[in-house]
């Protein structure tokens, strides 16, 4: 007779539980890190556009009132543009295509120019965002800390 034992079965398929079990952390462990690249991307993205905004305003490409400290009021100026003072025709300076999600699902934490890096808090203007996520990463940070 020609075939499987049930012991020969029971073998086969523990062990491939044994090897699906070490799989999935392992799976888990990619699609973090997946996560941690875009969210690194992301706030580069971000804090690069909210620097080219402040130094286009200390050129005086963009209006400002005596007193505001030249970065974006709103994170949206830097998708939606200002008008370029220095232009003949007032053309607008766009900063960023599109604004980048937080890949943890979470919107963006805003932090004003005013506030210490300890207890960020939003105000007049956006000086750097953060993540919003409760999550650690895997070098052990907060990712509200990156």
């Amino acid at each position: 007779m020609k075939g499987f034992t049930l012991i020969e079965l029971v073998i086969t398929v523990a062990i491939l539980a044994v090897l699906a079990s070490v799989a999935l952390p392992f799976n888990e462990l990619v699609v973090q890190r997946a996560k941690e690249q875009d969210l690194r991307r992301a706030l580069r993205d971000i804090r690069e556009a909210i620097d080219a905004y402040k130094q286009a305003s200390d050129e005086g490409r963009i209006a400002r009132k005596v007193g505001e400290s030249g970065y974006p009021r709103r994170l949206e100026e830097l998708v939606e543009g200002v008008e370029d003072q220095k232009h003949p025709k007032k053309q607008r300076i766009y900063f960023l295509r599109s604004l980048p999600p937080d890949p943890f699902g979470e919107a963006w934490g805003l932090r004003a120019y005013a506030s210490p890096p300890e207890e960020p808090k939003e105000g007049e203007d956006v000086y750097d965002v953060f993540s919003r996520s409760e999550r650690t990463g895997i070098n052990g940070r907060p990712y509200r800390q990156w």
